[in-house]
């Protein structure tokens, strides 16, 4: 059994597998691979996409979700302790919750997988989800030209990853101060789309809005990114301070088609944890 825990334990050819599994769970394959099982999720109940599709994933697998808000993490008792009995009764963990650290405690205590839904530091479901739609609509995504629209933080930081892993190229749109450390920036979304391909963002907090003025990324900037050139928010996205409201109502934005495969990659990510 595998642990998911970063984007970076995994090969180009372990993504590969991944979505090969992906592409097999329409099949019902592994439609009863959890039968029996217990999977112990801990989430934010302000948690959506991601929530519903581990949730509606495990029940397609045949398994029982048990839900505990992420705070339950944070009790004065020792997680190691936590780890003990919850190895009694959980087959797979899948934890979103801010600190990294304490998912890869759960993962150092538990023998059963542990899965990162997500913590500030990174997003790996979410960044294999979203390649994995790529190939559904390139022939070869790994040799498009990424742009990222956002501070460093979690999605930037995983997009990063991402292009080490997958070899495409990948620079950034942002305020003075918000780069993600090793990566080309540009101050202004016009000379940072041209011969572009994938355009990706990232919401922004309050303190950055102001700067991030001359990079939001609009329905003209887009007209001037490469032919065929999509747009892909990382969800929750802001008409409006991000992205324009014109933007997401054009022909670019791909943001929902695309979300719909985090089920089938989350399931498969399971599978994988599971069976490998």
């Amino acid at each position: 059994m595998k642990d998911i825990l970063s984007l970076k334990q995994f090969t180009a050819e372990d993504i590969a597998e991944i979505f090969a599994i992906a592409d097999e769970i329409p099949s019902g394959k592994y439609n009863s691979l959890m039968k029996g099982r217990t999977a112990v999720l801990f989430f934010p109940e302000s948690s959506i996409r991601t929530r519903i599709t581990f949730e509606k994933g495990v029940a397609l697998l045949s398994g029982q979700s048990i839900l505990f808000p992420p705070e339950t993490l944070d009790k004065k008792e020792e997680l190691r302790d936590v780890c003990g009995y919850l190895d009694n009764w959980a087959d797979i963990v899948i934890v979103r919750h801010s600190s990294h650290a304490k998912i890869d405690t759960l993962a150092e205590y538990l023998e059963a997988p542990v899965i990162n839904a997500m913590t500030k530091t990174d997003h790996p479901c979410e960044m294999l989800t979203d390649m994995y739609a790529l190939s559904k609509i390139r022939e070869d995504f790994t040799k498009d030209k990424f742009l990222f629209v956002g501070k460093d933080g979690n999605i930037g930081r995983t997009w990063k990853e991402a292009s080490e892993i997958m070899g495409f190229s990948l620079e950034q749109c942002c305020a003075p101060g918000c780069e993600v450390d090793g990566l080309v920036t540009y101050n202004d979304i016009e000379s940072a789309i041209v011969g572009k391909d994938i355009v990706c963002t990232d919401a922004l907090s309050e303190d950055v809005l102001e700067g991030f003025r001359k990079c939001q990324v609009t329905k003209k900037a887009m007209d001037m990114a490469n032919p065929g050139a999509v747009l892909n928010p990382c969800p929750p996205f802001f008409r409006g301070e991000e992205v324009s409201a014109d933007v997401i109502d054009s022909e670019y934005f791909v943001g929902y088609d695309f979300k719909k495969y985090l089920l089938e990659v989350q399931q498969a990510l399971i599978v994988y944890c599971l069976t490998r």
